[in-house]
This record gives structure tokens, sequence and C-alpha cells, in this order.
């Protein structure tokens, strides 16, 4: 039988995102209507809160931390060819807190957690225990995705805080050590630049961001095939994808929060 041609490759390729998007879809709206609705997994909840905010406590201080030092390295080198060393610590604090500290934070929980959700969903799929929990009458998404979900959201912005502060503290270290600058001029800049709009704006995206981790990495668990080749087509799944929706979504409501509150 003669190949499909280009076009309906294409045609075929369309179809099968198009419904990945509505599958997608229909699973973020089931598992945020489940938090209006009992039974409520506390215990799960807390362990996921756990093994999610905690476990990634150390790797989010070593990045948000280098990250800090880097920024000041890097602009306290090119502002001093206009004698502007003293902007050090605005340009690091309003680096991390709009974009670096959420960002960062977010791809490194998406490559520590999306890919573990994954990877124990997933196989508990193919090892037939969702199939089971159902038989139980035990309602799988109220289980195992929303926990997560609401875990996930919940540490992802305390651990953009833990970042934010670690980076200008990062910063600071740099700027005060090694670029020999005055620490109390390098704080009050860092302080004094910030405004409302940058605050809110550093801490919404962590909110989108856990969502899109927890949902995404939940979602291609529940959808593996194929066995333990399927479970690691998940996991990698899992990882680009919310990865690449993090960073679109960075850049959406950066241009969103722009708009909204335009540079003076």
């Amino acid at each position: 039988m003669p190949s499909d041609t280009i076009p309906e490759k294409l045609d075929k390729l369309a179809r099968r995102w198009l419904m990945s998007v509505q599958e997608y879809s229909l699973f973020c709206w089931q598992a945020v209507t489940n938090l209006f609705h009992a039974p409520h997994y506390w215990p799960d909840i807390l362990t996921q809160a756990d093994l999610i905010g905690v476990g990634s406590v150390p790797i989010v201080v070593l990045t948000g931390f280098f990250t800090g030092g880097v920024l000041a390295l890097q602009s306290a080198a090119s502002l001093a060819q206009f004698g502007a060393q003293a902007y050090t610590g605005r340009f690091v604090s309003l680096s991390m807190i709009r974009e670096l500290a959420p960002v960062l934070t977010g791809l490194m929980v998406s490559g520590r957690n999306a890919s573990g959700m994954a990877s124990e969903i997933g196989s508990m799929v193919v090892t037939e225990q969702i199939d089971a929990m159902r038989a139980l009458g035990t309602d799988p998404m109220k289980k195992l995705v929303t926990p997560r979900m609401i875990s996930t959201i919940v540490m992802l912005f305390l651990l953009t805080v833990v970042s934010d502060t670690v980076g200008t503290a990062g910063g600071a270290f740099v700027s005060v050590f090694i670029s020999r600058q005055n620490a109390a001029q390098y704080f009050s800049s860092a302080y004094q630049a910030l405004v409302f709009a940058d605050i809110l704006q550093g801490l919404t995206k962590p909110l989108v961001f856990g969502f899109i981790i927890a949902t995404i990495g939940c979602f291609q668990g529940m959808k593996t095939t194929g066995g333990t080749q399927g479970v690691g087509r998940s996991t990698t799944q899992a990882v680009v994808i919310s990865s690449v929706l993090i960073i679109f979504s960075d850049f959406m409501l950066s241009r969103v929060m722009l708009w909204l509150f335009p540079p003076l």
C-alpha cells in the first residue's frame, strides 16, 4: 500500500496534537474541580509537599546563590565602564525577582519532580494499580493528581521566595568580597529598586509554573502505555513539555504584567 503523503502526515500530526490539548484541558479541569469536592487527602498533600518542597531546597539554594553571584559579577564589570557600579544591587534584585528566580526554580523543580510524578504514576498505570484503585472505589485523580497539584503550587511559591533571598545574598557576597563594593549601598540599591509590580510579577509566575509542572507530570504519567519503555517516554516528555511551557508562559505573563503595570 502507498505510504501517506506529507499533507496527510501533517494532518494526522495536527489531529494528534489537538486531541492531546483537549485531553490535557479536560484533565486540568477535573483536577481543579476536585478541590471543591470531598474527600481531601491531606496526608498525601503533606507528603508530597515534603518531597517536592523540602527535597528541592538544596538545588534551589545552590542555583539561586550562584545565579545571583554571576549576575553581580557580570553587571559590575559592565557597569564599571560607565562608573555606575552602585547600581549592581538594583540590577541583581530586579533580574532575580522578576525573571530568573521564578524561571530557574521552575525549571529545577520540573526536572526533579515532573519526571518523578510521570514515572511514579506511569509505573502504577502499567502495573494496573490505577485500575485496582478504581475497582476499590477510589478516584485516582483525587488521590494522586490533586494532592500533587496543590503541593507543587504552594511549595514552588515558597521555593521562589527562597531563591529570591539567596540570589540577592549571592549577589551581595560577590559585590562585597570580590568587587569590593559597599554592602549598605548594595542592599539600599537592591531594596529601593523594587516596586509592587516587580514583586507581584515575581510571585505570580511560580503559581502558574507549579500548576504546569504538576499537571503535565501527572498527565503524562496517567497516559503511559507500553510497559517500562512507555514509563521512560512519559518521563522524558513530562520534563520537556513542562520546561517548554514554563518558558512560554513566562513570556506571556511578562507581557501581561508589563501591560498592566507599564514602567514609569
